[in-house]
């Protein structure tokens, strides 16, 4: 063997140990069965943003309002898990199907975007990891999922995610959200409004709730279909509820 072939192979099994050090620590680390109880504080994508801000020069903190699961409207819960996880309560973490489906869509259109994650997934990224879309993160998403998927139930997940997500430039959580596009509370959301809010999680940088975008507008009303078709929301019930709210909130203003 030739010196630089020696050092080539001396290289290799440098970048090979420190690959798996890095990744190997992510079946230990963190410690993932504290949030069964413990609500994170910032995390790894709050301070992604912080840090861009930062180095934009922009002075600019994250507030983040947590709010328990039975203060977030149901018409939240279900609007998610259509537009985000539709097997969310079924599968184990990974939904190989949805998986499939965005591969052979990278394929068709010769990219390599990947997708059909699902909430799991995504509540691991924005935990613990970055936007960064390299094998190497994903491979390490898809441990801290595992860990996830094993030692927290669904409603917890579902929980964390709703309060962790970003669904706006710097807004943070669903309450922060409901708070900022609609001023009022997270449990007071309706089903258009959970519609049109969940439309943004995608990019939430770029699409906007109150904006004027053909794909929100044409999306939110996808999901809200889907939830009149499966008996979530009934059309007429959900108007007699706005009419009393109105007539209430005019009582009060006299």
């Amino acid at each position: 063997m030739t010196f630089v072939k020696r050092i080539f192979f001396i290289i290799l099994i440098i970048v090979a140990a420190y690959l798996i050090v890095d990744i190997g620590r992510y079946l230990i680390y963190p410690n993932v069965s504290s949030l069964k109880k413990k609500n994170p504080g910032k995390t790894a994508f709050m301070e992604y943003r912080e840090d861009t801000w930062l180095k934009k020069g922009i002075r600019k903190k994250i507030n983040n309002v947590w709010v328990p699961l039975s203060h977030i409207s149901p018409y939240v819960l279900k609007a998610v898990i259509i537009a985000e996880d539709d097997h969310f309560w079924s599968h184990e973490g990974f939904d190989f199907d949805a998986i499939q489906k965005a591969l052979e869509k990278d394929i068709k259109k010769m990219k390599l975007k990947a997708g059909g994650s699902t909430i799991s997934q995504q509540l691991a990224k924005n935990l613990y990891l970055s936007p960064a879309k390299d094998p190497i993160r994903k491979i390490k998403e898809a441990i801290l999922t595992w860990r996830l998927e094993n030692n927290l139930s669904k409603r917890r997940i579902l929980e964390l995610y709703l309060n962790v997500a970003e669904w706006g430039d710097g807004i943070f959580g669903i309450e922060l959200a409901a708070q900022t596009n609609y001023g009022k509370h997270a449990s007071e959301l309706n089903a258009r409004e959970a519609a049109t809010l969940v439309t943004v999680l995608p990019n939430p940088r770029r699409y906007k709730p109150n904006g004027n975008s053909k794909y929100v507008e044409g999306q939110s009303d996808r999901i809200y279909q889907i939830m009149v078709r499966r008996g979530i929301v009934i059309p007429e019930y959900d108007e007699v509820i706005k009419e009393s709210r109105d007539e209430n909130t005019l009582e009060r203003d006299k």
